[in-house]
């Protein structure tokens, strides 16, 4: 029986890309796009709550559910700040 030895895979080094300028305007953009949705959102039921206040032909359940719509998308982005930040805290405690 022949033992044949272990073929090393070949050293790959960090490669440099341009791609990591575009990944970060990319996601500042998105990041962007998202605040700007939750804004819409929230000016929105702001309207509407407005609209409905004044008299104008508006459905309670519009005004309920764009509320409702606008208080989950700021929710949501309190959160998802609170873990940036939390992440962020994680990786200044670690010792290098």
């Amino acid at each position: 029986m022949e033992i044949k030895g272990i073929n090393l895979l070949p050293v790959v080094g960090p490669e440099k890309t341009k791609q990591t300028k575009d990944n970060v305007q990319s996601f500042s953009a998105y990041l962007k796009e998202a605040l700007n949705k939750v804004n819409a959102s929230q000016l929105e039921a702001e309207y509407l709550i407005h609209d409905f206040v004044i008299g104008n032909d508006v459905d309670l359940h519009q005004v309920v559910l764009a509320t409702e719509k606008a208080d989950l998308a700021l929710q949501l982005t309190i959160q998802i700040k609170n873990k940036v930040i939390e992440a962020y805290q994680e990786l200044m405690r670690m010792q290098v």
